[in-house]
């Protein structure tokens, strides 16, 4: 898979660009704040939906303009494809999939799977766990699209309940008895109780799928995970990931059980078998009983605290470097070295039995020593198309050559053909 072009409208810097890709390297050089991050931003946002760098699309639409448009076309084994997003703030995006409108935007997804790596990959390491949490489940969608939906019904469950929560917990509380206190009921609140019941159910259901499709990820990335930090740090470590629940019960991460995800996992992934999805329904279930009863016991403190306790959306996932948490213990050379083998770990693990993903390499060379540049390059050469940045072209090993672009007062220009 790769890119034959990319072509921008008002997106960030650009009030128009059309680059032309082809498959191997193509570096984008030049100096700082001269938009080569916002060119492999717009590649990122057709391949997620969203931005690495904001949370929001106003920002992406440059200053003066009403909306901005990223088309994007794919070459696939299958079949070649054009995507097209029109950005508009305030109103709904509106996506086009080989020039015909598509009924939801989240359709799109899977046509175009990219890596990124990026300067804010550090947080990965040393940030909050919902960054860990965002990187699991945007590589869940990358593997599988579907989850994308079981994501957003989780995101909708958990903003009822929630709100539910606050509302119960601003209803006055004289009156109740230790016995109403604990189990938040009063004569007047059956009703609003009886509905928190049943959001619980629908919460446990909605994140029982999440997070035993997030504990099957971490047991097929693990190994992934620790022959990259090994091979790009230079055998320093060892390097470990683990997924933690936010409630006691069986994680069900055991390694070797990602393939019980059913048809979500490349072929080449599948070893000792095909189980079947059985095992996995069961799972689901088990977790969803779990999640309920861990609900069911921490709902005193969720209504005086207005907040929704356990579920996926307070899991982590624990990284650990030589035994120790990564995370206020690894070195910052430690931590990028992590960081960046949790990106080859996602490219391994996106690539088995498929085609491989579009690598972006988004000024990363610039923060590691020259031994792990050189080893970072040597591991993504190969890849069937690689995207660099970099503000000083020297940062780049010689290994990734290509078609280069230059950036300088807001005007790309280069060769698009193959050159060193």
């Amino acid at each position: 898979m790769h890119l034959t072009r990319l072509a921008l409208t008002d997106f960030r810097s650009y009030p128009s660009a059309d680059v032309p890709l082809q498959p191997g390297v193509t570096i984008f050089s030049g100096p700082n704040g001269e938009g080569k991050t916002n060119l492999v931003e717009a590649v990122g946002y057709v391949a997620t939906l969203a931005s690495h760098r904001v949370a929001h699309d106003a920002p992406l639409i440059r200053q003066g303009a009403e909306r901005a448009i990223i088309r994007a076309g794919v070459r696939a084994a299958a079949s070649d494809a054009l995507v097209e997003i029109e950005l508009n703030p305030g109103r709904a995006n509106r996506v086009r999939l080989n020039r015909a409108p598509v009924a939801r935007p989240r359709e799109v997804l899977g046509v175009l799977r990219t890596v990124l790596f990026a300067p804010e990959d550090l947080a990965l390491v040393k940030g909050d766990p919902g960054e860990r949490r965002r990187f699991l489940d945007d590589l869940l969608v990358a593997m599988a699209p579907r989850y994308a939906a079981v994501r957003a019904d989780y995101d909708r469950v958990l903003r009822q309940r929630t709100a539910l929560l606050k509302s119960v917990g601003a209803a006055p509380k004289a009156g109740r008895s230790a016995a109403q206190a604990k189990s938040g009921r009063t004569s007047s609140g059956e009703t609003i109780m009886s509905t928190l019941d049943v959001w619980d159910a629908h919460l446990a259901r909605a994140g029982a799928e999440l997070l035993v499709a997030r504990e099957h990820l971490v047991s097929a990335l693990r190994p992934h995970v620790e022959r990259a930090y090994a091979a790009v740090a230079g055998e320093r470590g060892p390097a470990t990931v683990e997924y933690r629940r936010s409630f006691g019960g069986d994680s069900g991460d055991r390694s070797g059980e990602a393939e019980d995800a059913a048809d979500d996992v490349p072929p080449g992934q599948r070893h000792g078998g095909n189980r079947g999805g059985a095992g996995h329904a069961e799972r689901v279930r088990a977790a969803a009983e779990a999640l309920r009863a861990a609900l069911g016991e921490v709902r005193e403190s969720e209504l005086d605290r207005g907040v929704c306790l356990a579920g996926p959306h307070r899991d982590e996932l624990d990284l650990a470097v030589r035994g120790l948490p990564a995370r206020g213990y690894a070195s910052h050379g430690e931590s990028w070295s992590l960081a960046v083998a949790l990106r080859l770990a996602s490219f391994d693990l996106l690539r088995a039995g498929r085609e491989d993903p579009v690598l972006i390499l988004d000024d990363v060379f610039a923060e590691l020593d020259a031994g792990r540049r050189d080893r970072l390059a040597a591991l993504v050469a190969g890849a069937e198309q690689v995207l660099v940045t970099a503000a000083v072209p020297a940062d780049v090993p010689a290994v990734l050559t290509g078609a280069r672009f230059s950036l300088s007062a807001g005007v790309l220009t280069g060769d698009p053909g193959r050159a060193s």
